[in-house]
């Protein structure tokens, strides 16, 4: 490993921490019972506990770590409208009115999020910056204009078409064949959106009790007797806003629930007209693999973050941010040798049909398996959940009309996932074959 990969400051810690580094709360005693406890503080946990405070409900954060320490403040802040199944797949398989249900609330998710942040005045760089979406070949580019167009068409999601000769418009990059924008997609500063939660949770009277795991819970004439390492806890309703970090010993959960390493790193503070020239529209960019690269322009410096390699292990990460840097080289190759400032990982999870899950299992509330959606869908099913335990018929979403599935033989380890990530990368290395 050369040290001239990275700045003198370098850490193997998120870029975001610089903003809003991970903390304890201030710690009041757990009570002895409340209407509801949410294990995770979260985005999920977070947007569940600040509406079921407001609508009257006591509510118990319990957090194992420090609040922000998980995804919600490693993550890349994309906003989007994007799964791992397309419109076109769903639409084949479980028919139109599915199809059309999952992309609309897709895209409430996307705009609940920019209500929120609005409504709590959060600052965290959120905007409307559009999303360029790189072809990695004639075949990539010819499938992904015709799903965009079949949206556009359906449900009125605009884009337009980036040739190879405009390219240079979007991305000081020859790596892609063309692309795609789509303009209304948007971002913010993950950590900062995050902290603005914790306030708004405790100014609603929301106490996070950090440093407190959660051990498991036997149904009560209450509801629910929890054991945390803080004592006893009773409580009526109980929520599980886990995602990545969801505990093995929740075994319905663990059974369905797929958690995966997720890496980005940061570049060195550069020039700024060196940003603007490589990315002229300061938009997000991803490329059109099953298992993308990602890029953009950091909110709050001059740098670029950038991220991909999913599902891999999770080795030493000066070695992983090597990596990451020669595939940032490849797309943009006026950052090659440029030094990384952050390299770091954070905890995701898939599900086994691509798609995230709401419900009631054995009395237990649960929201999670966002599929690389987690700030939208993080938030807005955290909003639904407390909308259910409220009795609220608004509730009601089509996350939470089909099974939420597992695998024969599955008890929550995801040795596969690496086997599924070269399964992928061999599907798009032969779709790229074909001719576009």
């Amino acid at each position: 490993m050369t040290e001239a990969l990275f700045t003198a400051d370098f850490k193997a810690e998120p870029h975001w921490w610089d903003a809003a580094r991970p903390h304890h709360t201030r710690q009041a005693a757990l009570p002895e019972k409340v209407d509801v406890a949410i294990i995770g503080s979260g985005y999920t946990g977070l947007v569940a506990a600040l509406h079921l405070a407001r609508a009257g409900r006591s509510v118990a954060v319990l957090e194992a770590n420090e609040a922000g320490s998980g995804a919600s403040r490693r993550n890349a802040g994309y906003l989007g409208r994007t799964l791992k199944r397309s419109f076109s797949w769903l639409e084949a398989h479980h028919g139109a009115e599915f199809a059309t249900r999952v992309y609309r609330e897709l895209d409430e998710a996307r705009q609940f999020v920019f209500a929120l942040v609005a409504e709590l005045g959060i600052d965290c760089h959120i905007e409307a910056c559009g999303r360029f979406i790189g072809a990695n070949s004639l075949a990539h580019q010819s499938e992904l204009l015709r799903e965009l167009e079949v949206m556009q068409r359906r449900l009125g999601f605009l884009y337009h078409a980036v040739s190879r000769n405009d390219l240079q418009r979007e991305l000081a990059s020859e790596a892609y064949v063309g692309g795609a924008v789509i303009p209304d997609l948007g971002a913010l500063h993950p950590a900062l959106y995050h902290a603005g939660l914790l306030r708004a949770v405790a100014a609603a009277g929301v106490t996070v009790h950090t440093g407190t795991a959660f051990g498991g819970a036997k149904p009560d004439s209450d509801g629910f007797a929890l054991t945390t390492s803080a004592g006893p806890l009773i409580a009526r309703d109980l929520v599980m806003a886990t995602n990545g970090y969801t505990p093995r010993f929740a075994e319905w959960l663990a059974r369905r629930v797929i958690p995966f390493h997720g890496f980005m790193a940061a570049t060195e503070e550069l020039p700024a007209e060196l940003v603007a020239r490589l990315i002229p529209n300061r938009r997000t960019v991803i490329d059109s693999h099953v298992n993308i690269n990602f890029i953009r322009p950091a909110p709050d410096a001059r740098k670029i973050l950038f991220g991909g390699l999913t599902g891999g292990p999770q080795p030493d990460l000066q070695a992983r941010g090597r990596d990451l840097q020669a595939m940032l080289a490849g797309i943009l190759p006026d950052l090659a040798g440029v030094k990384l400032s952050r390299a770091w990982s954070g905890q995701c999870a898939g599900t086994f049909d691509f798609l995230p899950h709401i419900g009631r299992q054995h009395g237990v509330w649960h929201a999670l398996g966002y599929n690389f959606a987690g700030v939208p869908m993080g938030s807005y099913l955290g909003h639904k959940l407390a909308q259910k335990i409220s009795g609220k018929a608004e509730g009601d979403t089509v996350f939470g009309t089909t099974p939420f599935p597992t695998f024969p033989g599955y008890s929550g380890n995801p040795w596969f996932v690496p086997l599924a990530m070269r399964w992928f990368d061999w599907q798009d290395a032969r779709l790229a074959r074909k001719a576009g």
